[in-house]
């Protein structure tokens, strides 16, 4: 069996990133513990299998969960397992596993494998096993491993496999190259700049004013365009709401409670005067007399934060009161105008203040905030209220109240509304009613929703409205906007036209209106205000061209100035080269890489238990 030596690469070493090490590690972040996979009740202690090498269960969970608790962290909150597998999570995982499981099979055919030395050293530099003096601890290697209900031959067996596996995907991912003639034309085509200068026509630039349509016009706009002027199929819903704002008003105010909201919220109100002040720490006491005496020669402030490596607002303090700045408050509220003082202390070292506004005391009194503090006040009562009463409308709607008899009761307020994906009624603007109401069903029983600022719900499908054109009449304001804008595209598309024939023709295109000039932009590059398919339209021009740019939102000229052939020399060319050199062979690599390990999978023979992976996933319920 061959042997690694121990003056393997680092590079190579780190190509081998163990799949069951990172596993482990992300199980330790996670807190996973004891999740071990041991009995399923049925003997199968593999979910399938690659050649002679097998694809244990508890492998296949230990990667299930860290997939699992990697991808919560990624979007900010935890998922379950069936979220899980409706995002294909347990395929990817199980692809990962079939391609190490390959790549072992292969290792073994062909007898490569590594001592025990190097295993010795890839185990002990391991964070997880290192105690507190910073070292490798046997006693937190054997905790470790136990908690994660591993023994130490199924670890270092592992461990033994991932280095193997780690020499096979170097040997076939590594020493690849971009071809030059490649890398010289994705350069070409990244690096190449163009000038343009753009016209952007308007109603105004027409000859003429759009004339206003006839009925007969609109009427056959209409026609043509039903499909714009037609409502959509929708849900008619009865709803009984209890809402703060609506409930407010009757709420009783009592001034006392007022006059408490007021003093305990006294920092809002009355605001003692305030600076606006930058502080610049320094390590040494002359180090900040040094920096203060060029100030007093005349050298800007920003100048030596610059040359601190600093920017002005890891500096800024903000607006502060006397009170926050301890001892360094009274020289800088003795500034009467912006100034720089110091050294003075502060928290982190001797410091120089810069002092650059004042703002002035500020004292709002009761009376001036007595009506927004009543409002606050009846709305949070209201919706206490409605807290209060959310139990009796859930019995009242639980013992078979109607909707309009429980609105008699609870003084709730009754509605109908057509809902689709389109309303825009009030009550529709909540969150969790567009929610219950997408949900509802014929003869599900109403339910109390709670909405987000405090109020309730519950409403009742009484029928499905099928889809059907507004009348006409109804709708005569909106087709005749959507027959303008219509009108003026045509006619800002044939203005454009004319406008190009005369240009090539000779005229000047500066005397068609105010023109937009780019020097030079790249193919990624940003035009305020132009459409998407303007640069991919430009980057497609002889140099002198002129083009009608047209989407539904515009109407333009582009004319091509003049075409930049990249830079052949110098330092930004090399980075660029550089770095499209580094992509392509990273490409390459993993190309090779994947091609070959699919390959080996193919070669083995891929069997997979459905049952053994089923039993899995139930552990997780």
């Amino acid at each position: 069996m061959a042997q690694d030596s121990e003056t393997d690469s680092p590079k190579r070493k780190r190509r081998g990133t163990s799949l069951m090490v990172w596993l482990l590690m992300a199980m330790l972040i996670a807190g996973l513990g004891g999740f071990g996979v041991t009995n399923y009740g049925t003997g199968v202690t593999a979910i399938g299998s690659v050649g002679g090498r097998e694809i244990d269960v508890n492998q296949y969970a230990r990667a299930l969960q860290s997939e699992i608790s990697a991808f919560g962290a990624q979007v900010g909150t935890q998922i379950g397992v069936q979220e899980a597998l409706t995002l294909g999570l347990d395929g990817k995982v199980r692809q990962q596993l079939v391609t190490a499981a390959a790549l072992d099979d292969e290792a073994d055919r062909i007898g490569l494998s590594v001592g025990d030395a190097r295993v010795a050293k890839e185990l002990t530099s391991m964070p997880a096993f290192k105690g507190t003096s910073g070292n490798f601890d046997p006693e937190t290697y054997s905790f470790t491993l136990e908690r994660n209900n591993l023994t130490k031959a199924e670890f270092e067996a592992t461990l033994r496999d991932d280095l193997a596996r780690a020499l096979l995907q170097g040997a076939v991912a590594g020493g690849f190259a971009s071809p030059a003639p490649l890398t010289d034309t994705l350069y070409a085509y990244i690096a190449e700049r163009r000038g343009l200068t753009l016209l952007a026509l308007s109603e105004a630039d027409l000859p003429a004013p759009l004339p206003e349509p006839a009925d007969a016009e609109l009427q056959a706009h209409y026609d043509a365009n039903i499909a714009a002027f037609t409502k959509p199929e929708a849900k008619r819903i009865t709803y009984a709401a209890l809402l703060p704002e609506t409930l407010a008003a009757t709420m009783p105010v009592d001034e006392a409670e007022l006059r408490k909201l007021y003093d305990e919220r006294i920092d809002e109100f009355v605001k003692p005067e305030r600076r606006l002040v930058e502080r610049l720490v320094f390590a040494t006491e002359d180090e900040a007399k040094t920096a203060k005496a060029r100030i007093d020669a005349g050298e800007g402030f920003e100048a030596i934060v610059a040359e601190r490596g600093l920017k002005l607002i890891d500096i800024d303090l903000g607006d502060v009161s006397q009170a926050d700045l301890g001892a360094a408050a009274e020289p800088v509220f003795a500034l009467t105008e912006p100034g720089v003082v110091g050294p003075l202390p502060s928290e982190f070292g001797p410091a120089l203040f810069r002092m650059n506004g004042i703002l002035a005391a500020q004292e709002t009194s009761f009376d001036d905030v007595k009506a927004d503090l009543t409002l606050e006040y009846q709305q949070d009562a209201a919706r206490r209220t409605i807290g209060d009463r959310l139990e009796a409308i859930d019995d009242a709607l639980a013992g078979g109240a109607t909707l309009e008899e429980l609105a008699a009761e609870q003084k709730m307020e009754l509605g109908t509304l057509d809902f689709s994906a389109q309303s825009d009624a009030k009550i529709a603007g909540y969150p969790a009613f567009r929610e219950a109401a997408a949900a509802v069903q014929a003869g599900d029983f109403a339910e109390a929703v709670q909405l987000d600022d405090g109020g309730l719900v519950a409403l009742r499908l009484d029928e499905i409205v099928p889809a059907a054109p507004i009348p006409f009449a109804e709708t005569r304001d909106a087709v005749a906007e959507s027959w303008r804008k219509e009108a003026l595209r045509k006619a800002l598309s044939a203005r454009a036209t004319t406008i190009k024939t005369e240009v090539e023709g000779g005229a000047n295109l500066g005397s068609y209106g105010i023109l937009s000039v780019t020097p030079e932009i790249a193919r990624d590059g940003f035009i305020e205000k132009a459409p998407e398919s303007l640069l991919p339209t430009v980057f497609k021009m002889a140099e002198g061209e002129i083009q009608v740019i047209e989407t539904p939102d515009f109407v333009g000229l582009v004319r091509l100035d003049r075409i930049q052939a990249p830079a052949s020399e110098g330092e930004s060319a090399i980075a660029l080269k550089g770095a499209i050199t580094a992509q392509v062979e990273q490409a390459l690599s993993q190309d090779a890489f994947a091609l070959f390990s699919a390959g080996l999978a193919s070669k083995a023979g891929i069997t997979l238990n459905q049952s053994a992976i089923d039993a899995v996933h139930a552990q997780f319920q």
